[in-house]
């Protein structure tokens, strides 16, 4: 018994190749996302679900230590004509214990401006047990002319902190996506006058 295989005309293959494209594309937004579950890659895109889920599990599973306190304070440095700097100077709080600041911004530009925020910390040594589970610094803004705008930090302390640390600064550098960065000064000569030496 012979069994041939139907020739397809080639309009037919093409649709078909477009029916699988599409079916693989529409496939890979759950599949990207059940590996980054499994392996823990991409923190930093984090959805408001992810967030609300986070805290959730937060205040069902941390212990606070309420044996200390550990204060936290805040920095703002900028890099452009704008005003960034935090609500509050520093804040006290307990390892383990969900807290949230407020940092205010406001473009003095006549112009839209897209930037980002870059954290620090100090001691170095606090920056892995320094856990954000919200923080503007996660992505970029694009603020309008004289727009203001307040946004959140949400933080846990971890309680593995060293006892010996009982201050840490969280430091924020604010500056443009795209902007120019401005050329170091020029060494100018300057003429050396020596006494009782003719011109």
């Amino acid at each position: 018994m012979n069994f041939r295989i139907p020739k397809v005309s080639l309009p037919a293959r093409l649709l078909l190749l477009a029916v699988v494209m599409f079916a693989f594309a529409y496939a890979l937004v759950p599949l990207y996302k059940a590996f980054c579950d499994a392996t823990g890659v991409n923190v930093l895109a984090v959805g408001d679900r992810d967030i609300a889920e986070a805290k959730s599990e937060l205040a069902a599973n941390t212990q606070v230590d309420l044996s200390r306190v550990v204060t936290v304070e805040f920095d703002a440095n900028v890099r452009g004509p704008w005003d960034f700097k935090p609500a509050v100077s520093h804040v006290d709080v307990h390892p383990g214990e969900l807290t949230t600041v407020m940092y205010n911004f406001q473009n003095l530009q006549e112009r839209s401006i897209t930037a980002q925020a870059i954290p620090s910390y100090a001691p170095q040594e606090a920056g892995p047990n320094f856990h954000k589970i919200e923080c503007f610094c996660f992505q970029q803004y694009t603020l309008a002319p004289g727009e203001k705008k307040a946004w959140p930090v949400v933080f846990v302390v971890d309680p593995k902190l060293s006892r010996d640390v009982r201050t840490i600064t969280l430091s924020y550098t604010f500056f443009e996506i795209g902007g120019k960065t401005p050329m170091p000064p020029t060494a100018q000569a300057i003429p050396v006058v020596v006494p009782g030496a003719r011109s």
